[in-house]
Formats: structure tokens, C-alpha cells, sequence
């Protein structure tokens, strides 16, 4: 089965609904998020939809990042013990709040996006094997966007090792691991790229029989996975 939704909320929600059954959830990347906003959301989205949340930055990303300067509600936590997947209270505090908010929304799967200068050192590995092992998976499928200088080898050895998704744009690079694929579709030639029917087409003829997410986070999202949902059926 394939599911085909945006990065975000490009238009109105009421209209959003009417045009896709998921939507990667954004806010929950950049900051906390007042569960009555996201019990406002399920409540008013169609019963099948589905939200993939977005974890935070806090776990992800180190504090002297410039995507910082968006939270405003993290005074109880020590900025040096945040991000890269380290193994500390404060960053198990903030995974407990993600759990929060996706049994909140009924969420399947959470994704985890790091920052270019998380590159394959011992350390970061060392850091993920320890989160992904102490925390509660529950029943959430996880996926990782790698962003920093990985050869297909070494992310595939992490996604197999800890069970997770290698998220990528199609456009750039193929996966290496996942029983499922999410493809996150950033443009490929850049976030301006408004996507052609030929290439859709050829994305669609790709994955045709396979299981995943096909998430849009260009500027056109909203036109190009409209278009691209009635390629896929």
C-alpha cells in the first residue's frame, strides 16, 4: 500500500483533509507542542488519518544549531546534554513527550532526521545504539533521514542493527534498509523543484507493488503529491 502526504501543513487543515490521508507532523521537530492543539487535530481529522510526527531537535540535533532559535519552551532542560542521540535524562525526558504526543494522535511512525554534522564517528553510533535500545518502542516503526557524510554500507549495518527505516529522497540515493521504504522528497534538484509528470511517473513505476510513504516537502507539495496520489491510485 502506498501512502502519499506532505511535510507539513501546506494549506488549511479542513482542506488538507480533503485531499490526503496522512501528514508528517513538523512542529513537533523544531519545539514542544501543547497536547490540547494536537487532541484538537485528532479530533477534527478524518478517523483513518494518519500523523507521522517529526521528533524533536532535542534529540536529534545539538543546541548551538540555528533551528534552535525556534524553541521557546525548553528551560528545563541543560542544552549541552541535548542532541546527537545522547544517551542522557534529558534526552530520554524529551522521547517520554514524543510518546505523549503520538499516542495522542494514534501515530505509527516516527521519524528521526540528523544533522549533517552527525557523521559516522564512534561516538554518535555508540549514541544511537544506546537510545534506540533503552527506549520504549512500543509498537512505533522508527525511521532515520542521515544527513551527514554516511556511505549505504554504514547505514545499513545502524537501520539493521536497531531496526529502522533508512529514509531518503529517491531522488538522491536509494535505501539500504527498512520492510517498509519512506522516501521523503525534498526536490531532489532542491526545494524550489516543482516535480514533472515524468518524473512522478517514473517514481510511481519504482515502487509499484511495494509497501511506504511517499512524503512531499518542496514548495509545491501540496499540487505535486495531489498529482502524484492519482498516479498511485
Amino acid at each position: 500500500m502506498i501512502k502519499v502526504g506532505c511535510c507539513g501543513f501546506p494549506v488549511a487543515r479542513e482542506r488538507y483533509y480533503k485531499n490526503f490521508a496522512l501528514v508528517e507532523v513538523q512542529s513537533t521537530f523544531y519545539d514542544f507542542v501543547n497536547p490540547e492543539t494536537l487532541k484538537k487535530w485528532r479530533a477534527e481529522a478524518p478517523k483513518d488519518f494518519e500523523f507521522v510526527l517529526k521528533a524533536f531537535q532535542f534529540i536529534t540535533h545539538p543546541a548551538n544549531l540555528p533551528t534552535y532559535k525556534r524553541a521557546k519552551h525548553i528551560e528545563n532542560l541543560k542544552l549541552r546534554n541535548l542532541g546527537n542521540f545522547q544517551p542522557t535524562k534529558d534526552v530520554f525526558k524529551c522521547f517520554e513527550r514524543l510518546k505523549e504526543y503520538a499516542e495522542i494522535l494514534r501515530t505509527k511512525v516516527i521519524i528521526f532526521q540528523s544533522p549533517p554534522g552527525f557523521r559516522p564517528e564512534k561516538e554518535n553510533i555508540k549514541n544511537m545504539e544506546k537510545f534506540f535500545d533503552k527506549i520504549d518502542r512500543k509498537d512505533f516503526i522508527f525511521g532515520w533521514e542521515p544527513r551527514g557524510k554516511w556511505q549505504p554500507e554504514e547505514i545499513k549495518n545502524i537501520c539493521k542493527k536497531l531496526d529502522l527505516i533508512d529514509i531518503v529522497d529517491p531522488f538522491l540515493r536509494e535505501p539500504t534498509y527498512g520492510k517498509i521504504f519512506y522516501y521523503r522528497l525534498h526536490g531532489g534538484k532542491g526545494y524550489k523543484h516543482k516535480f514533472t509528470d515524468e518524473e512522478l511517473k517514473s517514481l510511481a513505476e519504482k515502487i509499484k507493488g511495494k509497501d511506504g510513504y511517499v512524503m512531499f516537502n518542496n514548495i509545491t507539495m501540496f499540487e505535486d503529491g495531489q498529482r502524484f496520489s492519482k498516479m498511485v491510485g
